[in-house]
């Protein structure tokens, strides 16, 4: 057969012609399947021992980014009664801050888990950097409430674009024990920068004598990450990790679509959202709420808001390593004899957690150090589930749409969860302040007559000290049954989440493999070509 006589032959891919003689019949196509296939289960039998320098580097990068994102978000919590004192503004206000910057990132997460499917997830990243670093060194300046409200609402949009596509450049870098390794690092930062933040806040804010220079720390950090990311983060293709390169894309409304249908990413995510109602509430109100409680104890009377910013942040950290270690190791050491157990670890975590929190809330205006020790384990029960959520997203979600999935689980987890929390706690704690406030004076003038001097008195009194702490203390007991109701989101989640992962495993070799083929026929090609020129 000539060889111009090829390109008018369309099934040629998929017959073997029979060459002139001399020539042998070329036979490669299962020699480089073979090849393909021995690549993919090198891969996918990676250790952490083999973790190229690149990769390392790449993870280290996304980790520095992530503590600072972390930090940037709580140093407000550790300078909050400076903040208050400035505006001159109550809870509820001082609530509306945290909620303002959620609301700004739950809207535009989705918007860039879109773009990170999709485009340049270095580029995407790097803005996203900037414009937070700008807006909160910006925000440091302003004198008005509503202009600082709304630098710190679009922080929440330079950090939305971070937080939606980093973990997917991790599943795209590792798979299996390493990318839960990986992404355990990663979310290290979450509790390691939140406590860091109200450290920094706090200690920069005393050390120069005004809570603005608090803000003006992560800035400069952020300027830094910037030019990383931009010059030396690896950005791989979607899939890379799982051997399918080049999976094709399909429509937003698609994505969309099959994400919601997948019952391990909706009960995931709404155990994740009550994870975020939690943490939302715990990290804005729970440094000033054991500031109360300790100043009730006998001798405590003089204790400042900021020293309680150093331990508490502490015992953020520590409580964060150790449940984040412990829930990934759980994760490894029992994923493989039961495969159920990522979501039901999750579960009984947050189940177990409810009761050291309130034991934490009962025992803050008795005795400081059983308060720690319970709010330590309340902190790590519910860390176990960081790494593993992330995980779980990861493998329940094809590659190309695993933005878009981090992207509507943040949108979830914040509208539902820390959005609100800080606002609705304060809310609650101002309308519960009022009302024992008015029952104190009742019960006082019926006993006592109706003395205005001395039913004034009281009512200073109780606002300072006793009413305060109880207001917010009823308050924080909603977050303890948010917690229980997550723990059943994720039980129920073990019931559907090895079909969902099998799934997807399916999707990606069949992916892997049509690409392999694809690739055979280009070489085959290639070589008949050579042969009968």
């Amino acid at each position: 057969m000539p060889g111009q006589d090829l390109e008018k032959q369309p099934n040629y891919t998929i017959k073997l012609l029979n060459m002139e003689p001399g020539i042998p019949e070329n036979r490669s196509l299962q020699n480089l399947v073979d090849s393909e296939e021995n690549v993919n289960s090198n891969i996918s039998t990676r250790s952490i021992r083999d973790v190229k320098l690149k990769d390392w580097i790449t993870v280290i990068i996304l980790c520095f980014v992530n503590l600072i994102n972390y930090m940037d978000r709580f140093t407000l919590a550790g300078i909050l009664t400076d903040i208050q004192k400035h505006f001159d503004i109550d809870d509820s206000e001082g609530g509306l801050l945290q909620t303002a910057f959620i609301l700004s990132y739950m809207i535009f997460a989705p918007i860039f888990g879109y773009l990170g499917d999709r485009y340049s997830r270095r580029i995407i990243m790097a803005f996203g950097v900037f414009l937070w670093s700008l807006t909160t060194f910006a925000g440091s300046y302003m004198d008005n409430f509503g202009l600082f409200v709304l630098f710190r609402a679009l922080v929440g949009i330079g950090e939305a674009s971070y937080s939606t596509i980093a973990p997917t450049i991790i599943s795209d870098l590792f798979v299996k024990d390493v990318r839960s390794k990986m992404l355990a690092l990663f979310y290290f930062a979450i509790p390691v920068g939140s406590g860091m933040g109200y450290i920094i806040g706090s200690e920069t804010a005393s050390a120069t004598g005004k809570w603005q220079w608090g803000l003006r720390v992560t800035p400069f950090l952020g300027a830094i990450a910037v030019l990383l990311i931009v010059f030396v983060l690896k950005d791989p293709h979607r899939g890379e990790s799982e051997g399918a390169h080049r999976m094709g894309q399909t429509t937003w409304l698609e994505d969309v679509k099959d994400i919601l249908k997948n019952p391990s990413f909706v009960l995931s995510s709404a155990g994740f959202t009550c994870v975020a109602f939690v943490a939302g509430a715990l990290s804005w109100w729970g440094p000033k709420f054991i500031y109360l409680g300790i100043k009730l104890q006998p001798g405590s009377e003089d204790i400042q808001l900021s020293d309680l910013s150093f331990p508490f942040g502490g015992i953020t950290m520590l409580a964060g390593i150790c449940g984040l270690s412990l829930g990934c190791f759980l994760s490894q050491w029992l994923i493989k004899r039961y495969p159920r157990v990522d979501p039901i670890i999750c579960g009984a975590g947050l189940i177990c957690s409810a009761p050291f929190l309130m034991g934490c809330a009962l025992t803050a205006p008795k005795n400081s150090y059983v308060c720690f020790v319970l709010l330590f384990f309340g902190q790590v029960s519910m860390n176990l589930n960081w790494a593993i959520v992330g995980d779980i997203l990861l493998y329940v979600v094809v590659p190309t749409r695993r933005s878009t999935a981090e992207g509507f689980q943040l949108l979830l987890s914040h509208a539902l969860g820390d959005a609100g929390s800080p606002y609705l706690i304060g809310i609650i704690s101002d309308a519960l302040r009022i009302t024992l406030t008015s029952k104190s004076q009742i019960n006082y003038t019926t006993s006592n007559g109706t003395s205005v001097a001395a039913l004034q008195d009281l009512r200073d009194d109780n606002s300072s000290d006793v009413v305060q702490f109880k207001a917010l203390q009823y308050a924080l007991f909603i977050t303890c049954f948010v917690e229980i109701l997550g723990g059943i989101f994720f039980l129920i989640n073990a019931m559907y989440i090895v079909k969902d992962r099998t799934k997807v495993d399916n999707a990606v070799k069949d992916a892997a493999d049509l690409e392999h083929s694809s690739r055979v026929v280009v070489v085959n090609e290639h070589e008949r070509r050579t042969l009968m020129s």
